[in-house]
């Protein structure tokens, strides 16, 4: 498993600091090798990390834990290997996964309109920051709509191939507790959205998170979720929320429930 802070995505790419090529480095100055890193999917500039799964071949004559501890050493602050294992048959971090998890954190005022704050520097590296109160109720609703095999192709583009259809299995908003920030008045809430589909399409998440705001703030009726499903058009998606409040949670493998012991993400050899 690994967890990161946002650099400039996940893919390696030339004259950009990468998850991939961070990863990738640290190993080589580690082994004296090159070793190819591959992932269980490509996050975006500006998105976390928490439960990432990648997989690399490399030389290695010393325990499982020794490696884990000897790569954290070569890597950024902002990266950590959480956890290691030996790779099975015919696994692949991307291929292999059935399900994955995202989550994005919002803080919104309990009530009012936040007017003469104009930055939130304690919050807006990890979460988005809504100036008027959302009706969590409704949103929770306009979720509902989401659930199920859908063709999304109104909230995202492909990674791959050209289906834009995917299942979400579960999908909602929750107000965490003991989570009142206040600056002076009114008070911030920090409420959550959790997702978890089957696969997702390019800043499909993102693009959920700002339709929903859409409803919570009243300018979206749950009946317009549904109609843009249906749409299957761009162009009826509500623009989407920045990638700072985005973190890859889990990746799920149905096929290994027992390799992965560190909720359910790790990596492998």
């Amino acid at each position: 498993m690994v967890a990161y802070d946002d650099f400039n995505g996940f893919q390696v790419q030339a004259n950009a600091r990468t998850i991939q090529g961070a990863l990738e480095d640290g190993l080589e100055r580690l082994t004296g090798q090159f070793c190819r890193i591959h992932g269980s999917g490509r996050t975006d500039t500006g998105v976390h990390a928490h439960g990432q799964v990648v997989s690399v071949a490399l030389p290695w004559k010393h325990s499982i834990d020794a490696l884990c501890q000897a790569w954290n050493r070569y890597l950024p602050h902002a990266i950590v290997v959480r956890h290691v294992i030996e790779e099975p048959e015919n696994f692949h971090p991307r291929f292999s996964a059935t399900k994955r998890t995202y989550r994005y954190t919002v803080y919104c005022p309990t009530v009012g309109m936040l007017e003469n704050v104009q930055r939130f520097p304690l919050f807006e590296r990890f979460a988005f920051v809504e100036k008027l109160p959302l009706d969590i109720v409704r949103m929770n609703q306009g979720a509902a709509q989401l659930v199920g095999e859908h063709d999304f192709a109104t909230f995202g583009r492909p990674t791959y191939g050209e289906s834009t259809v995917r299942r979400i299995d579960e999908i909602g908003w929750r107000v965490e507790s003991e989570s009142i920030v206040r600056l002076d008045s009114p008070q911030l809430q920090r409420i959550v959205l959790t997702v978890t589909a089957n696969g997702f399409l390019r800043r499909m998440v993102r693009n959920l998170v700002g339709t929903l705001l859409q409803v919570g703030r009243g300018k979206w009726s749950v009946a317009d979720v549904s109609d843009a499903i249906a749409a299957k058009d761009r162009s009826r998606c509500a623009p989407p929320v920045p990638p700072n409040g985005l973190v890859l949670e889990r990746v799920d493998y149905s096929e290994y429930p027992h390799l992965f012991l560190l909720e359910g993400s790790g990596v492998v050899l």
